[in-house]
């Protein structure tokens, strides 16, 4: 019996920020989200997509702005959280495709955000099976002391960096690479791995 492609969704977000302290009442929000499909059958990224999301409790700084490029009219014509988790979990089978980020930071955030907006949180499964940092990964096949940055594993792993670093659409397109060198490597053992099959 042949199986599908195991697919995998790599997720990054940017969220306003500050150099320093908040505002008074702001929060951090995420105001990108970037994902990008691998096949880890086919060993190849297969799907490249960005979800502009419009901030409700904070607003762009300028810091913000100079760090990823996005600004405040650019994020205002964005979707409201809850919509992008719509669109993650109907557009990108987000409820029963299982995701990587680099670090916890993105997992993290969704469910700071889900909780405090009442928006469903868009993953499925738990979220220590259906998510793998894929930092924590490239850590341990590389035998580091120390978790990279996204650009250091690219340069350690021999790929350039494509795009604009801290841009949602872009690092999502990078960190899938990392992802797909680490199935190369018989690294990758998480769920959506060839080896491993995705629920139905």
């Amino acid at each position: 019996m042949e199986h599908g492609p195991a697919l995998l969704n790599v997720v990054d977000v940017e969220a306003t920020c500050w150099e320093g302290q908040a505002p008074p009442g702001a929060v951090s929000e995420i105001i990108e989200i970037g994902l990008t499909v691998v096949d880890l059958t086919a060993r190849q990224r297969v799907g490249r997509h960005r979800i502009l999301v419009r901030p409700e409790r904070s607003e762009v700084s300028g810091f913000c702005t100079e760090l990823t490029g996005l600004t405040p009219l650019e994020v205002a014509e964005g979707v409201s959280f809850a919509h992008a988790c719509r669109l993650l979990t109907e557009a990108h089978d987000a409820r029963s495709r299982p995701w990587a980020s680099w670090g916890d930071y993105d997992r993290k955030q969704f469910e700071r955000q889900s909780r405090a907006t009442g928006a469903p949180y868009p993953f499925g499964w738990p979220a220590e099976q259906g998510h793998t940092n894929a930092k924590a990964v490239f850590t341990e096949a590389y035998g580091l002391r120390k978790r990279p940055g996204m650009a250091g594993a690219l340069q350690l792993a021999g790929l350039p960096l494509e795009g604009r670093h801290h841009r949602g659409e872009d690092d999502a397109w990078n960190i899938a690479a990392l992802v797909l060198d680490l199935a190369e490597r018989g690294a990758w053992k998480g769920p959506g791995s060839s080896s491993t099959p995705t629920p139905s």
